[in-house]
């Protein structure tokens, strides 16, 4: 059981100003995060890891966003600042991170405008070389998810990505990721992006698969389209074409293990899905 009232009076002592409200902030398939309202006017962000599997592993999660965030400070990509951990759970009974707000709103409409801008902001992102690095990227498209889906249009598709991730994965030069970064991670303010969050995942491994993350909840979450015309604007900005390999990683990630429901709910998100992964499999040599 999570310790609600121990966990916001920490976050209270860490201000130096207790907290007055505290409300829940939309997202956070991880966690619960709740907004902080404090005495002396100040806001802050509250995440407990409260589910799993994320809980079990909520010490290494909520350790590597603090140390993503302070690698970010001085730096163009503008994330949280790191303001109290609580990696095991001593207060609130799980991993708790508490960290500053950051102004702004996703947004749900992304026009050319804004894909380039998330695209230019990547690109920085990538730019970056924290020292020490962090840890090698692990790819969510496991093994075990490698069984066509019953609701897909394109079966041959599927069953070529899976064989494209049996083969070795081509040679990269190790890259700074966030490793979820996409339009639902970012905030908006007066037409610019504001705030890049949720840095639990952050790694090192191929840009592109940065990027084709960013491409693949754009398709599932609005169309093919949008995440196309992002894909066109990070390779123009990186000055890098892209690469199938980790596109069709990335797409087969979304797949549910054997035994679970799909992450996504809705027919079009899954329509979408299954869109995507025929179109980036359309682009492999």
């Amino acid at each position: 059981m999570v310790d609600l009232s121990s966990a916001l009076a920490w976050a209270g002592s860490a201000v130096g100003s207790p907290v007055t409200t505290h409300d829940p902030l939309d997202g956070g398939a991880t966690s619960t995060i709740l907004r902080l309202q404090h005495d002396d006017g100040s806001d802050t962000v509250l995440r407990l890891m409260t589910n799993e599997p994320w809980r079990t592993h909520g010490a290494e999660l909520t350790t590597r966003e603090r140390d993503a965030q302070r690698a970010m400070a001085g730096t163009p990509v503008p994330a949280p600042t790191s303001l109290a951990l609580d990696a095991e759970g001593a207060v609130a009974g799980v991993a708790a991170h508490l960290m500053s707000r950051l102004p702004g709103a996703p947004l749900a409409d992304l026009d050319d405008d804004a894909l380039r801008a998330m695209a230019d902001l990547l690109a920085t992102l990538h730019a970056q070389r924290p020292d020490p690095p962090f840890r090698t990227f692990q790819s969510w498209a496991w093994e075990a998810k490698w069984v066509v889906p019953s609701w897909t249009r394109h079966p041959g598709s599927w069953r070529r990505a899976f064989e494209v991730l049996a083969s070795p994965a081509p040679a990269y030069e190790p890259t700074f990721l966030h490793r979820d970064f996409g339009h639902r991670n970012l905030l908006w303010l007066d037409g610019a992006i504001s705030g890049v969050v949720d840095w639990v995942e952050t790694s090192t491994g191929p840009a592109w698969l940065d990027a084709a993350h960013a491409a693949s909840n754009l398709a599932i979450m609005s169309d093919t389209a949008r995440g196309e015309s992002f894909l066109e604007a990070y390779a123009q900005v990186a000055a890098s074409p892209y690469d199938a390999h980790w596109l069709v990683m990335d797409a087969v990630g979304y797949l549910p293990p054997p035994g679970r429901p799909p992450m996504f709910g809705r027919p079009d998100q899954l329509e979408g899905l299954d869109e995507w992964l025929d179109l980036v499999v359309g682009r492999l040599n």
